[in-house]
């Protein structure tokens, strides 16, 4: 199957998109991010399936969408899905910890690390808002686009 893939330039640095023929995202990643994708040769470049997400983009840093409604398709394990789903349910402006996630898919506090490697495995940053994710104690901990960039869309969303 073709990847299609695209850049978008955002307040937070290039952004790197895949999706596939039918326009569903599979992944959005930025420069440095670990775990992020790279480009590969098979793929075809073609800003045509992004129409849409770029323009949902452009209209999230400017304040003005305040949920994304894009087709993705992430592939993991049962367990990351889950995860991931469980992202999408913190709203725009607030934030969840770790634990409350882990709560929210029905894991045991003991799961709370797994959570957090789900969540660092996560291939949408920004569009599955796992950087609204904090620490138990309202710190700022990892995120695979940076910590900067996890402050500056938290900044943008009114959070900080």
């Amino acid at each position: 199957m073709t990847l299609y893939w695209t850049t978008v330039e955002s307040p937070v640095g290039p952004l790197l998109l895949t999706a596939e023929p039918d326009g569903a995202l599979t992944s959005l990643s930025v420069p440095g991010q670990k775990n992020g994708r790279t480009l590969h040769a098979s793929w075809r470049r073609d800003p045509g399936p992004f129409r849409a997400a770029e323009e949902q983009l452009g209209a999230y840093f400017a304040g003005e969408l305040k949920e994304f409604r894009l087709e993705l398709r992430a592939e993991g394990t049962a367990f990351r899905e889950r995860v991931w789903a469980a992202l999408d349910d913190v709203p725009y402006g607030a934030t969840a910890t770790y634990g409350e996630i882990a709560a929210r898919i029905g894991a045991s506090r003991v799961a709370v690390r797994a959570v957090g490697g789900a969540i660092g495995a996560n291939p949408l940053l920004i569009v599955r808002p796992c950087h609204r994710v904090i620490g138990a104690d309202g710190s700022m901990t990892g995120y695979a686009g940076g910590l900067e960039r996890k402050t500056a869309l938290l900044t943008l969303e009114g959070v900080l």
